[in-house]
């Protein structure tokens, strides 16, 4: 996790450097539904490289918003999902939603 130094003063700006890119928040969406396996979320993310995918995995891991089980199987079995910390971000993006549904009927 990174240390309060290192975070914005302003409490929006740490928000969006913590999911602030396109796929962070769509890999947030489908982590709030239940735990994904890696080749399942690079499934339904239609467009995002595996390169994006794992290094977007990596640094939201390493934030503490999503965690990382590894099963030790061969071969590998590893599964993502929220953590506590993570979970906080769901009434966050259900704001989202719905804004974005208002939007469109609006325009």
């Amino acid at each position: 996790m990174k240390r309060k130094s290192e975070l914005p003063d302003c409490p929006v700006a740490t928000t969006v450097s913590l999911i602030g890119s396109k796929w962070k928040l769509l890999i947030i969406r489908n982590l709030s539904e239940r735990a994904w396996r890696f080749n399942e979320l690079q499934k339904s993310l239609d467009g995002i490289s595996q390169k994006v995918l794992t290094t977007s995995l990596r640094e939201m891991e390493s934030d503490g918003i999503i965690y990382r089980k590894d099963f030790g199987t061969n071969p590998p079995k590893v599964e993502y999902g929220l953590t506590e910390l993570g979970k906080n971000l769901q009434g966050l993006l259900s704001k989202m939603a719905e804004f974005g549904s208002y939007y469109k009927s609006v325009i």
